[in-house]
């Protein structure tokens, strides 16, 4: 079975903030910051429609603290609460924005 090649996303940065195309290269796909080699405070995903998927924050390259996860109507899904890891240097941590994670938060569907 011969393997395509797996596309390399456009990636380009912009104020700091490096951001990644998807496939069609026009679209987001995520957006955040890197810092020495590694992702840095909030991050934002894509879907390829352009609407926002999921969001949350990474301190040293781990997720820490809330994650929200978007419908595709741009409501929360659901938000995650990632347990802080312990790094070398001591307890990775991050400093959030005066902004919060959503509280308001729609039932999830039932399965069949």
């Amino acid at each position: 079975m011969v393997r395509k090649p797996v596309p390399v996303k456009r990636t380009e940065i912009i104020d700091g903030y490096t951001i990644k195309y998807h496939a069609n290269g026009q679209t987001r796909w995520s957006k955040g910051k890197i810092v020495d080699g590694q992702t840095e405070g909030y991050w934002e995903w894509y879907r390829p429609d352009g609407t926002l998927k999921r969001s949350g924050y990474f301190a040293k390259g781990e997720p820490v603290g809330a994650w929200t996860t978007y419908d595709e109507q741009g409501n929360v899904y659901k938000v995650t609460t990632k347990k802080t890891t312990t790094v070398a240097s001591g307890s990775a941590g991050v400093d959030c924005p005066d902004e919060k994670p959503p509280t308001k938060m729609r039932p999830k569907k039932p399965t069949r």
